[in-house]
């Protein structure tokens, strides 16, 4: 395998089911600003959460598939935990020659850091049944009582947001209520943000919690593994320009999202959608 970035910056690609992504994106550029980096969300089959286990992973194959072939990554992210609970093994066999980062519930660092002992993991529905899931409470978090919390609404809550759209604060509460556990004088003092597009609500999640707790986001701890494996930066030292960001779906961007992207240093791609709409 080639150096990643040999002869050139390193080029990453950030790969999820639509805007969660953004907030692994913000993390990586910040610790790597020299990179360029591509943005794909498949929001032509957002929520990934409502397709069975074959399906997602050949959803996610065409779709990496065409991105791969498109832009030439060294590395890429799947920055989304539904998908990363089950793609991971079958992307790197396809692409032996590439790196792939996968994101996961950040339910080990979460047990090692809390007091209290009771901790939550608040995930799409898909994701808290997975045995990868359960798996890491298992082996990290043993002498934790940890409540997993499936939410449904949450993701979609966060991508209307982004784009501006209106969103019911009675909602967001009423997801996160069940991760808010007491036991005598003991209470949740954790709870681990495992999907990436719930960062997008923390402010509001923080406002309404009943207690102070540390929400826990993945998002830094991927962002140093892309830097350990990207290797020491080359050229200038920072990207040029603006980043694309390409989604699958027909639907046009609102000026809230455009106006969203921007500031995280993005341009919607004027390229038509990357792969047909489900």
């Amino acid at each position: 395998m080639t150096n990643v970035g040999e002869g050139r910056g390193a080029r990453v690609l950030v790969f999820d089911s639509g805007l969660g992504g953004l907030t692994v994106l913000d993390e990586i550029r910040k610790l790597r600003p020299d990179i360029e980096t591509v943005y794909l969300a498949d929001d032509a089959c957002f929520p990934y959460g409502a397709l069975g286990e074959a399906e997602l992973i050949a959803r996610v194959d065409e779709v990496m598939a065409l991105g791969i072939a498109k832009f030439a990554p060294d590395l890429v992210v799947v920055a989304c935990n539904t998908a990363s609970t089950l793609v991971m093994a079958p992307l790197r066999a396809s692409y032996p020659q590439l790196s792939f980062v996968g994101t996961v519930p950040a339910i080990k660092p979460a047990a090692q850091s809390s007091r209290s002992r009771l901790i939550s993991t608040l995930a799409t529905p898909g994701t808290v049944a997975r045995d990868y899931t359960k798996a890491l409470v298992r082996d990290f978090a043993g002498d934790c009582e940890v409540t997993l919390v499936g939410s449904r609404k949450l993701a979609g809550i966060a991508e209307r947001r982004l784009r501006g759209e209106r969103i019911v604060i009675d909602e967001i509460a009423e997801e996160i209520a069940p991760c808010f556990v007491t036991r005598g004088e003991r209470r949740t003092d954790r709870v681990v943000l495992a999907c990436t597009h719930f960062p997008l609500l923390a402010d509001l999640m923080a406002a309404l919690a009943p207690w102070p707790v540390e929400f826990v986001d993945p998002a830094p701890a991927v962002a140093r593994r892309v830097d350990a494996l990207l290797g020491a930066p080359r050229g200038s030292g920072l990207a040029a320009g603006l980043a694309p960001a390409l989604f699958t779906g027909r639907s046009a961007p609102s000026e809230e999202l455009r106006k969203a992207l921007l500031r995280r240093g993005l341009t919607i791609s004027s390229d038509a959608p990357l792969a047909a709409a489900r």
